[in-house]
């Protein structure tokens, strides 16, 4: 996963403004107590960061794999 596709599955799961807020304040148990902002900053994959976050907010399994990317063009 790329950033930016973290970015995108972030404001398509969250919301542009809460997913800004929860990548920014939100510790994360998996990564340390580190937020997702801070852990990307550090170098963890965005994939590990995005999982982390969904399992700290119950994003049920369905929305959590291959998420971020563009839907492919006809």
């Amino acid at each position: 996963m790329r950033r930016s596709e973290f970015d995108r599955a972030v404001e398509d799961e969250f919301g542009a403004a809460y997913g800004a807020v929860i990548t920014a304040d939100l510790g994360l148990f998996a990564l340390g107590g580190r937020t997702a902002v801070d852990a990307i900053a550090a170098g963890v994959d965005p994939r590990e960061v995005w999982l982390a976050l969904c399992n700290a907010t119950d994003v049920p399994a369905e929305r959590r794999y291959g998420v971020g990317r563009f839907d492919p063009r006809s």
